[in-house]
């Protein structure tokens, strides 16, 4: 088996398939040997954060196994299955268990972001576990998504973990689907998760949960663009859980990024979604390119979408290019009409003397 890397604190991310096997109600039956190695790995003097999918699952056992339709119905699922989700676990540990909701805005809101950062981080020197779900309740766009290895890895970046352990009914990333294919082979370390990688996921795989392979691939990546590396393994069988707790990957190891972003550009880069667009002209695209340069008004030649100041926007060429991502210094209406004008015009164009950058250099990123 490959060797995990040294760590000191894991993000373990528990899917529903093994909370509720089958959909039916919570089970200890997977959740034992997960728990003995959280607590093995604690006494060990490491920390772990718990993300654990299953809310929706557990509310819907509470009613008696009634498929919902719709996001509402859902989302009352997910209110009525959460408090059963965090009991069962609590009662496996001798330790305080805390209950942290995290929806999409919390990890679009920089100051929120920050104010979770702080929250998990001081739970975990209080020495609480952390169970993170998604803020299934209300949140539409995390159950249409359903999407917890990439809140795992979201996660992981807010804890500035060393691992991320993503726990589900398979082994690992197979080079073929080993469901229809007896000689696919389990792939022990992969060194990065490129095109060709993602092209090996495949749906989901599980009735019970809503991610799949292709998903915690993403995890993987996002993970891996932080430095973190990321362990895709059974947690229904023992003996994985038990190479885990010696240190062995027993599943599938992906490899991180050599040197880690800043926490910042990574937060912009992969949890900041865009409000609109900023086209710009070829003299900003190479002052930003090659100069770390703030984008100025006057090399904006177009904008696209009803963005407002303190919104993420995408910044491309003229010919569509990507070419970085930042936060809107105005709104779009605004933007559109000191367009292509000096930054001395400004205030003769809006009545008012704005800040002098469309993006600032401090809040703006590469593609």
């Amino acid at each position: 088996m490959v060797p995990l890397p040294a760590w000191k604190r894991a993000v373990l991310k528990v899917g529903s398939n093994l909370i509720a096997p089958e959909g039916r109600r919570l089970s200890t039956r997977h959740l034992l040997g997960i728990a003995r190695f959280v607590a093995d790995a604690r006494a060990a003097g490491r920390e772990v954060v718990l993300v654990s999918s299953g809310a929706v699952a557990a509310g819907r056992a509470l009613l008696g196994g009634g498929e919902a339709i719709g996001i509402p119905a859902k989302q009352a699922l997910a209110a009525l299955g959460q408090p059963r989700m965090l009991e069962a676990w609590a009662r496996l540990f001798d330790f305080p268990c805390a209950q942290v909701l995290l929806g999409y805005d919390d990890l679009q809101n920089r100051r929120r972001f920050v104010n979770a950062k702080n929250t998990l981080r001081e739970l975990l020197r209080l020495g609480a576990l952390p169970i993170v779900n998604e803020n299934d309740s209300v949140a539409v766009d995390e159950l249409r998504l359903g999407d917890n290895d990439n809140l795992a890895a979201h996660v992981a970046v807010l804890v500035e973990a060393d691992l991320l352990l993503i726990l589900s009914d398979i082994d690992g990333l197979y080079d073929a689907d080993p469901r229809t294919r007896p000689d696919a082979r389990l792939l022990p370390r992969v060194a990065a998760v490129d095109d060709a990688v993602l092209a090996l996921a495949g749906g989901t795989g599980s009735a019970v949960g809503t991610g799949g392979m292709r998903t915690k691939l993403e995890a993987a990546q996002k993970a891996g663009a932080r430095g973190i590396a990321t362990v895709v393994a059974n947690g229904r069988s023992a003996p994985a859980l038990e190479a885990l707790s010696r240190g062995d990957c027993p599943g599938t190891l992906f490899e991180p990024a050599a040197s880690r972003g800043g926490a910042k550009d990574h937060w912009m880069r992969h949890a900041l979604a865009s409000q609109g667009r900023i086209v710009v002209d070829a003299g900003a695209a190479r002052a930003l390119r090659e100069r770390g340069a703030s984008l100025l008004p006057a090399g904006v030649v177009a904008v696209d979408g009803a963005f407002r100041a303190g919104d993420a926007v995408e910044i491309v060429e003229r010919e569509g290019a990507p070419l970085a991502k930042g936060i809107a210094q105005y709104d779009a209406g605004e933007l559109k009409r000191i367009a292509g004008r000096s930054s001395s015009a400004i205030a003769a164009v809006l009545g008012y003397q704005g800040p002098e950058t469309a993006v600032h250099r401090d809040d703006l990123v590469l593609l």
